[in-house]
C-alpha cells in the first residue's frame, strides 16, 4: 500500500499508520500509553542528543536507514559516557512511499534498539509531497555512568585506540549506488559492548568515527585539546576489499564515513589492557593502537615509507553523503 497525503492528516489513516507499523514494531508500556509525551525514569545526570538521517539508498549491504538511525544516536550517547535508555523517532514520509518498506524499516529499528538495550518511547509522523522518500529523526537520552570523557580531554602521552576497519559504511553505500558488486558490508552497529567493557579503564576521550572520517575526528580532538596527534599508516586497519575499492575510485579511507567505529584515547599505562578489552568486545575484534598524543598542534601521519604527511580536516563534500 502506498502512502498518500491523507496519512499525514492526523485522522483515521494516520492512526492506522501508527498502530499497524510503529506500535507493532516499537511496542512497550511507555509508548503504548499514547500520551502527548513520555514520562521516563532516569536517575542522576543525563546525556541528550538528536540526529537526522537521509541516506540513499534506504537499504544497503549490512544495514538500512532504520538501523542507522538507532545506532547513530545510541553511539553519540555512548561517546559521552552515558548508557542509552530511551529514543524518540520522527518520520518524514513522502507520498508514494510503500507501507511495506516503512514496516521493514521499523522492524530493523526494533531489532537495533533491542540489541542496544534502548526503548523507543515517543514519535511523530509527517507526510509531505514528494517521490516516496523516507527520512528519520531520532533523539536519545542516556544516563551518565562515566564522567570526565570529552573531546577536549586528550593529554600528552595518551594512546589512541581505533575499534576496527575504516571505510566500510562509506564503501558499502557507494557500491550500492554505483552498482558495483563486492562483499563490502556497512559496519553500522551499536558500540555499547565496547564502551561498557571499558568501564574500568581511564578513558580521556571517546568519539565515534562517522561523517568526515577518522581524519576529521582526530583534527577536532587535536584542536579541542590544544595538542598534536601522530598516527601510523601501517597501524591503520583497512580491509583488502575497501583498500581496493579506494584505489579504483581514488578515495582516502581516512576521510570515509563509518557507522560502527570509535576512537578511545587512554593513558599509555592502560593502553595494552584497553586494547585487549576492545578486541574481546563485540564489534571490536579488529581494534588497533593507531597513534599518540604529543605536544604541538595538528594531525600528522607517519607513512609506510617513514615520511610525514599532514592530515587535515575534511574540506568540501564527502561522498556519498550518508546522513
Amino acid at each position: 500500500m502506498k502512502i498518500d497525503m491523507a496519512y499525514g492528516s492526523g485522522g483515521r489513516q494516520t492512526g492506522d499508520l501508527i498502530h499497524d507499523i510503529f506500535l507493532k514494531n516499537f511496542d512497550n508500556k511507555i509508548l503504548g500509553r499514547m500520551e502527548d509525551a513520555a514520562i521516563l525514569k532516569v536517575g542522576g545526570n543525563i546525556a541528550y542528543t538528536t540526529d537526522s538521517f537521509v541516506v540513499t539508498p534506504l537499504f544497503f549491504r549490512g544495514g538500512d536507514i532504520g538501523k542507522l538511525a538507532v545506532c547513530g544516536t545510541v553511539n553519540d550517547l555512548l561517546m559521552m559516557g552515558a548508557m542509552p535508555k530511551y529514543l524518540t523517532a520522527g518520520f518524514i514520509i513522502e507520498e508514494g512511499a510503500d507501507t511495506d518498506t516503512l514496516d521493514r524499516i521499523a522492524g530493523s529499528m526494533s531489532l537495533a534498539a533491542r540489541e542496544a538495550k534502548v526503548k523507543i518511547v515517543a514519535g511523530d509522523t509527517k507526510v509531505i509531497e514528494g517521490k516516496g522518500g523516507i527520512y528519520i529523526n531520532t533523539s536519545g537520552i542516556g544516563e551518565i555512568q562515566r564522567t570526565g570523557v570529552s573531546i577536549s580531554g586528550c593529554r600528552k602521552g595518551d594512546v589512541i585506540l581505533l575499534s576496527g576497519n575504516l571505510g566500510e559504511h562509506h564503501a558499502a553505500v557507494m557500491s550500492h549506488r554505483m552498482g558495483i558488486e563486492n562483499i563490502i558490508q556497512s559496519d553500522c552497529a551499536s558500540l555499547r559492548s565496547i564502551v561498557k567493557n571499558l568501564n574500568h579503564i581511564k578513558v580521556h576521550c571517546m568519539r565515534d568515527v562517522t561523517r568526515g572520517g577518522l581524519a576529521t575526528v582526530l583534527n577536532e580532538a587535536a584542536q579541542a585539546s590544544s595538542c598534536a596527534i601522530e598516527i601510523y599508516e601501517e597501524a591503520l586497519p583497512i580491509s583488502h576489499e575497501v583498500r581496493g575499492f579506494c584505489d579504483i575510485l581514488g578515495l582516502d579511507p581516512l576521510y570515509m564515513a563509518n557507522e560502527g567505529k570509535m576512537i578511545a584515547v587512554v593513558p599509555e599505562n592502560q593502553a595494552g589492557k584497553a586494547l585487549d578489552i576492545m578486541k574481546n568486545s563485540r564489534y571490536g575484534e579488529n581494534s588497533r593502537m593507531i597513534g599518540r598524543i604529543k605536544e604541538g598542534e595538528g594531525v600528522t601521519m607517519v607513512t609506510a615509507l617513514k615520511g610525514s604527511r599532514i592530515i587535515d580536516i575534511l574540506y568540501g563534500e564527502g561522498l556519498p553523503r550518508i546522513c
